[in-house]
């Protein structure tokens, strides 16, 4: 069993309020994501979980027992760190058992433990390596294979590939998922790359200021964002948002788009505009256009049309897919 429940749970620090008060379900073997701007509370959402800070209100209650003024030691629960946190001098064997060492288990349970990690982390051939022998990414499986053999209900992963290049985080994407998969343990997952949480996530969930703006499936914040917030967060690049005329005519305040329901031409369109930027990605183009009336917005293409600075061309929203938001920020 792995479920998280926070009831009311807040944390100030002084007179600051970083978690006002929130509420949030995790369901057993769940993969949830904590996603939001730097400073929104997330990291300290996740230590407050793993007992690292004292809740200020409110309860935390794990497996159906109230957990608030367990320590992290008692909440069954296991923290992997943005850095890996290995033992220089040790093998990667003597750092993955260590947490066992420590609990007095016997010698041959913790061999087995290790080598049952290893298997699945694809380290079997790196047991008897030191750390500093080990790329980023090895080093970091060696940080989740010390988590895994704790056996915990739960693992709780804290920007753990931010200092990783951007090969080896796609990499670890993947296999984080596929442990995921294999192990159908529960996992909350920290980060401020939305791309990670769109990829990775079963359930997103949502942070600014402290505050939970929406919880829900990748697609379904994708597809029904809540609040300008949310709709400007998820999704890459951005949305675009549009006041003015274009916006009343739809009985809006604000209008969104996204760059990929925006229909590109050099021949004719709703908009007509100047391409300032255009990004050739491959498989991809982003042009970022100064369009008349309405400002700069970026609109996604295949790869295969040919544009450039300085050139003339013609946007046409689909309007089935534009977002509109009233003057409190909601969605109508």
């Amino acid at each position: 069993m792995g479920s998280i429940t926070l009831q009311k749970v807040s944390k100030v620090f002084g007179e600051a309020k970083v978690i006002p008060s929130i509420d949030l379900d995790i369901r057993d073997g769940e993969f949830v994501v904590f996603v939001g701007p730097s400073g929104c509370g997330k990291s300290t959402l996740l230590r407050l979980i793993a007992g690292l800070e004292d809740v200020s209100g409110g309860k935390i209650v794990i497996d159906g027992k109230d957990a608030t003024e367990k320590a992290p030691s008692e909440r069954g629960l296991a923290m992997v760190f943005q850095s890996y946190a290995l033992y220089p001098h040790m093998s990667v064997r003597n750092n993955i058992a260590f947490p066992l060492k420590m609990a007095g288990m016997d010698k041959a349970e913790i061999d087995r433990k290790v080598n049952d990690a290893a298997r699945v982390l694809n380290l079997g051939d790196y047991l008897d390596r030191k750390p500093r022998q080990l790329s980023g990414g090895q080093r970091q499986r060696v940080a989740i294979g010390r988590a895994i053999v704790r056996q915990p209900s739960a693992f709780l992963f804290d920007e753990p590939l931010s200092n990783l290049d951007a090969a080896l985080r796609v990499n670890m994407r993947i296999e984080i998922s596929e442990l995921h998969q294999q192990l159908k343990t529960t996992m909350v997952y920290v980060t401020h790359d939305q791309v990670e949480a769109m990829t990775m996530a079963d359930k997103i969930v949502v942070l600014n200021r402290g505050n939970i703006e929406q919880v829900g499936s990748p697609l379904e914040l994708y597809r029904s964002p809540r609040n300008l917030f949310v709709a400007g967060f998820i999704g890459s690049p951005k949305m675009n948002f549009i006041k003015g005329q274009n916006a009343a005519q739809l009985n809006a305040h604000t209008i969104g788009i996204r760059p990929e329901h925006v229909l590109l031409s050099t021949e004719s369109g709703d908009w007509k505009g100047r391409v300032m930027v255009a990004e050739h990605l491959g498989s991809d183009t982003f042009l970022h256009v100064d369009v008349e009336g309405i400002g700069m917005v970026t609109a996604r293409s295949n790869g295969d049309f040919a544009s450039k600075a300085g050139d003339t061309v013609y946007l046409t929203p689909d309007k089935i897919r534009i977002h509109k938001f009233n003057e409190s920020g909601l969605a109508i």
